[in-house]
């Protein structure tokens, strides 16, 4: 193919899910293969096309392999600011109670979160939840319900599962648990010897 020549077109008719797709997307949703698997195998088929069309529309659609596809903003408004910061806190307190409890993290998606676990999870971070505004077991059951809204999780029978686009939230935890140990032996590398820092 020639560099100069334009690029090929893009098959619209065979983007059959173009409009959910870009509603739900455009909505600040994310799709994810366990919540919506026919809109997520349209979106893994063409892919590619999708990735154009949207780019050409001013959007950058970023899919992610174990099955959550979003569209990523550079900024975002004062209450998604706040709903992130609250939902970061919640999966971080989650993910934290789950380990305690030996269950594995890469499984998230099996886990069962009601209103028992989230009667412990207060219990044993009120403060901390406290200073976000979520000490009440209905604030959480709430924020629970926005990240349903956002394509983070599900709600059934009286209980939440959370789905694949929950992976954002556990990269971004490792990644800062990563950093926090680098930096922990670097201060331990400067102390001098024989003296704790």
């Amino acid at each position: 193919m020639n560099p100069n020549s334009p690029p090929a077109p893009i098959a619209l008719d065979k983007l059959t899910r173009l409009k959910d797709l870009f509603a739900m997307l455009n909505a600040g949703r994310h799709v994810n293969r366990l919540a919506e698997p026919v809109l997520w195998a349209e979106l893994e088929r063409e892919a590619a096309q999708y990735e154009r069309v949207f780019g050409a529309l001013g959007y950058e659609l970023r899919i992610d392999g174990r099955g959550y596809a979003w569209f990523q903003t550079a900024e975002a408004s004062g209450t998604v600011s706040k709903a992130t910061r609250q939902l970061a806190l919640l999966f971080m307190l989650i993910f934290e109670q789950q380990a305690d409890a030996g269950q594995h993290l890469g499984r998230f998606v099996e886990w069962r979160i009601d209103r028992p676990l989230l009667a412990a999870l207060l219990d044993k971070n009120r403060a901390l939840l406290d200073a976000e505004g979520l000490a009440e077991l209905d604030a959480l059951q709430q924020l629970l319900d926005t990240a349903v809204r956002y394509g983070f999780a599900d709600a059934a029978n009286g209980a939440w599962r959370l789905l694949p686009a929950v992976f954002r939230y556990l990269d971004r935890f490792e990644e800062l648990a990563g950093n926090a140990d680098l930096a922990g032996e670097s201060i331990a590398l400067a102390a001098p010897q024989g003296e704790a820092p």
